[in-house]
């Protein structure tokens, strides 16, 4: 019972947790360093809501790899209540920009005002509405491109993508493992089917060199050609 109780406890964020179980998950989060006190607040109200964020873990993946190439321009579909959104404005700094996308007004509200309360409203235009629809209007190239929509979106985003992605850009998706399911014979359900669909096509495409790495629920990061 003690073992059960203890996974229930355990933020939303850490629920896809096939990949490093048990003490291993424990070890890597315990050493993450503490994050400030608005991204604290939004994962306990993230887990409390049921509402899906990266979590600190792959959240310190993203920055660092818009560090890494000098990032400036993000596009985010998917933002949900703005988490990821926080740790690409930091990344970016003052002069950068970031695209949030949501489908959900009450979603859009409550990350301004974290956006406000973290210091990075500057950096960030909100968007409410159909994600896909909002990049297909996108007449510029970004730096980074990420990926966190519907999971039966993930193949149609593939498609929108390449143009608007500058050389050197890094295209990045969350849930690419979809906790293990990718590893099931003949899934029936859509959202998988979606994931093998859109893994597949990214590996096989020409314009990026992708490699997903294993981390929560699988992070596939593309780098264009």
């Amino acid at each position: 019972m003690a073992a059960n109780k203890q996974k229930e406890d355990k933020p939303t964020w850490r629920h896809y947790d096939f990949t490093t179980t048990g003490p291993v998950d424990d070890y890597l989060y315990s050493m993450l360093p503490q994050r400030d006190e608005v991204l604290v607040e939004m994962e306990d109200y993230a887990t409390k809501h049921k509402i899906p964020i990266v979590g600190p873990a792959v959240a310190r993946v993203l920055q660092q790899l818009a560090l890494m190439i000098n990032a400036k321009t993000v596009f985010e579909l998917g933002s949900a209540i703005g988490y990821s959104t926080i740790w690409w404005a930091q990344a970016v700094g003052d002069k950068g920009r970031v695209v949030y996308t949501d489908g959900d007004p009450k979603n859009a509200e409550r990350a301004r005002g974290y956006f406000d309360r973290a210091r990075v409203s500057n950096r960030i235009t909100v968007h409410t509405g159909d994600a896909l629809e909002v990049l297909s209007e996108q007449k510029q190239q970004y730096d980074i491109i990420f990926n966190d929509v519907d999971k039966e979106d993930y193949p149609r985003v593939l498609r929108l993508v390449s143009p608007r992605l500058r050389k050197g850009g890094l295209f990045i998706t969350d849930n690419v493992l979809w906790s293990g399911r990718v590893a099931e014979k003949n899934p029936k359900d859509p959202q998988t089917k979606a994931i093998l669909e859109f893994n597949r096509l990214l590996y096989n495409s020409q314009d990026f060199f992708t490699t997903i790495l294993p981390i929560r629920d699988g992070l596939a990061v593309a780098l264009k050609k």
